[in-house]
């Protein structure tokens, strides 16, 4: 009787555990299920990936350790750049300074621009990246203190020397580390989180400098930005040595730590498929510097309904906004398959704005045009990204700042070609910079290659 009121008692409960034992078996099906076969569309869920939602952002971004080392060091040491450099001029004149110490300046710039792109790269294979940037930042600091403690306009131009292209030349060890410490699916996103956070500065550190010369005058205030610059640049050396971590090389222990200081040999080792991809490059930035100087005359002297200052500021924050709201979903994208295409629609946006402004009289047409100049940013994180999937191992950063040497020198004498087509017409400069925008984009679309073309052209050799 007592066995038969207990199993009274339990007949009840049996149906109900049934129907948990079969949801559970289901549950645990579906998550094993998950495990395996990822969903189209969707990051696999292994032990690696971040189980928290902020690691998951992160991971999603592209974001560790030693990049967010690097973009937070893009952001102190480019604040206290755009902090001081735009109000040289400013400061030369309060100085004595005249025209021709000004464009001197401007010259420098332009130049070092250059020709600091490959010395870059190669310190950067030779010491590797977390000492290449250590003396990156000293010597920039070093020309501060020059600007800071002579005031004169003779100690600018010494001084600029020293720290006037530090993105040039920090530029290649950071793509270089970038395409060290990500996978080959998060190096556009990695590119395009420096884009995206390199327009903090450019953003936020003409408002400071300004700050400090309405506060302290023109010459005092452009020392003091300066001083803020140097203590910015010290902040940043602190956070990469305690941050970035130095990748182990991946290249033969024959090759490993070995950098070519001559352009030539690493010309040599250069890729058929960058070399294809630079000449491409270089026309298109034939097409944007033939037209470049001339965007704010035309803008603001030569069309029939002029606009002002303030509505030029506008547009030029339209065209910074586009590009920023751009850059994750574009990376995003361009990881997941073949970079060529998002590169190639890059080349078209640059090739059709001279010509949509050279229709755009009044400032409601300027607008859309703006928004096509932003949009030009729409593959150029996939294009730096794609420059190191081409190099080779142990060279990135090397091979990444010759590409810009190149590039750079060869494109400087477009200025000048664009102020002879400015002199015949405006259209005529646009219409020739749509010109050299229709070849490189041509070329590219018929004969550029992207990385799986360069690793089976590897496989093969």
């Amino acid at each position: 009787m007592v066995a038969a009121r207990r199993d009274w008692r339990i007949a009840p409960i049996l149906p109900e555990m049934r129907v948990l034992g079969i949801i559970n078996r289901w549950s645990n099906n579906i998550i094993n299920c998950r495990l395996r076969t990822p969903a189209v569309g969707r990051l696999a869920v292994t032990s690696d990936t971040p189980k928290t939602l902020p690691g998951g952002i992160l991971h999603f971004l592209g974001l560790q350790r030693s990049t967010i080392a690097v973009l937070g060091m893009v952001v102190l040491v480019g604040m206290g750049e755009r902090m001081s450099e735009r109000f040289l001029p400013v400061y030369m004149m309060a100085l004595g300074g005249g025209a021709i110490s000004i464009g001197l300046l401007n010259g420098l710039d332009n130049l070092l621009s250059a020709l600091y792109s490959f010395p870059g790269g190669y310190l950067s294979d030779r010491l590797g990246t977390k000492r290449a940037l250590l003396v990156f930042n000293l010597v920039a600091i070093a020309g501060f203190l020059i600007v800071i403690l002579v005031p004169a306009w003779q100690a600018v131009i010494a001084g600029s020397v020293l720290f006037i292209s530090w993105s040039s030349i920090s530029l290649p060890a950071t793509m270089g580390l970038i395409s060290r410490v990500l996978p080959a699916g998060k190096r556009t996103m990695g590119v395009s989180m420096h884009s995206l956070v390199n327009r903090i500065p450019m953003a936020l550190g003409p408002v400071l400098g300004g700050f400090c010369i309405a506060v302290w005058g023109e010459a005092d205030g452009v020392r003091w930005a300066f001083g803020f610059a140097l203590v910015f640049a010290l902040l940043a050396i602190v956070l990469q040595q305690k941050m970035i971590d130095e990748p182990p090389r991946r290249g033969s222990s024959a090759e490993a730590g070995r950098a070519n200081g001559s352009p030539r040999a690493m010309w040599r080792l250069m890729t058929p498929a960058l070399k294809k991809l630079l000449l491409s490059d270089i026309l298109i930035r034939f097409c944007e510097q033939i037209t470049h100087a001339f965007v704010v005359i035309w803008c603001m002297k030569v069309i029939a309904q002029p606009v002002s200052a303030v509505q030029f500021g506008l547009l030029t924050t339209i065209e910074m906004a586009t590009a920023v709201l751009i850059y994750i979903p574009v990376a995003w994208l361009a990881d997941r398959g073949s970079k060529k295409p998002f590169v190639l629609i890059t080349f078209v946006l640059f090739t059709c704005f001279p010509l949509v402004l050279m229709f755009c009289q009044n400032m409601e047409w300027l607008i859309p045009a703006f928004v096509v100049r932003g949009l030009k940013e729409f593959g150029e994180p996939t294009r730096k990204a794609l420059i190191v999937e081409l190099a080779p191992e142990d060279h990135k950063a090397g091979m990444f700042g010759l590409y810009y040497l190149v590039r750079d020198i060869v494109v400087s004498v477009a200025a000048f070609g664009g102020a002879f087509l400015w002199e015949v017409s405006p259209q005529a400069n646009f219409i020739g910079a749509f010109f050299f925008g229709v070849l490189g984009t041509l070329y590219y679309a018929v004969w550029g290659d992207d990385e799986r073309g360069f690793r089976s052209a590897g496989d093969r050799v």
